[in-house]
């Protein structure tokens, strides 16, 4: 049975971040091992990971891509499962992360969607069907492969230890689950699962200013990876691939 680490990067989120451990604390089946990257908090994050049995790292390097990425180095186990702290996973979270990774070498990687909290009812409506929908209609067709969501998602260890070295972790203006993404190589699966699901701030829908800044480093990570290879050389690989 493959053994599971959950990673979680936050900043001076430790309401939040009690509220996603608590999650944890009560799923059907327990991570063997939380990492909390504490990336500068000014709070009580620390604390507030420490009570739930977390191993607490610091990352002094400010940005989510940072946080991520000593999130992943540091963590053990066989599966790295990466929730944000404004994460709350359904109670079977863990279990169905297991099921899509045991028994099926093939599988890189498996991503869910989210369920929008702390707003109104049509933030969180236009949220789930435009913000996150588009997101994986666009960047699956893009890709070739579902996109990462970074607030629900796992990948294995040996995915990470075959890709961390062109993972552009000191880039603070990039999606880091999009930049994971583009770093998928063609022998890699990615399996989207639609009942794989958490519930998340609506935060980023609630300024123009967050939903200008989400576009820009949207944009700003397809225009990075991209430079390497083009969508028509990504598609082509993963075909090729594929049927070999």
């Amino acid at each position: 049975m493959p053994t599971i680490s959950v990673v979680i990067p936050a900043l001076n989120d430790a309401e939040m971040l009690e509220q996603c451990l608590e999650a944890i604390r009560l799923q059907t089946r327990q991570p063997d091992e939380i990492v909390v990257v504490d990336n500068g908090s000014e709070d009580n994050t620390a604390e507030v990971a420490l009570q739930f049995g977390a191993r607490v790292v610091f990352e002094p390097i400010r940005g989510i891509p940072s946080a991520t990425a000593r999130g992943l180095d540091e963590a053990t186990m066989d599966i790295l499962a990466r929730l944000d702290a404004d994460s709350v996973p359904a109670a079977d979270w863990i279990d169905r992360v297991h099921e899509h990774f045991d028994g099926h070498p093939e599988v890189a990687a498996v991503t869910g969607t989210g369920e929008f909290y702390g707003s109104k009812d049509w933030v969180h409506w236009a949220g789930r069907k435009f913000y996150l929908g588009g997101y994986f209609w666009f960047f699956t067709w893009l890709l070739g492969h579902p996109p990462i969501f970074g607030s629900n998602c796992a990948i294995r260890q040996s995915t990470w230890h075959r890709i961390h070295e062109t993972y552009l972790r000191h880039e603070p203006k990039i999606h880091d689950d999009l930049h994971l993404s583009f770093r998928i190589e063609p022998d890699m699966q990615v399996v989207y699962d639609p009942e794989l699901k958490v519930a998340v701030s609506a935060r980023p829908l609630t300024s123009l200013r967050r939903l200008s800044r989400g576009a820009w480093w949207g944009y700003t990570t397809s225009r990075a990876s991209l430079t390497e290879e083009s969508v028509l050389e990504r598609r082509r690989n993963r075909k090729r691939v594929a049927k070999s």
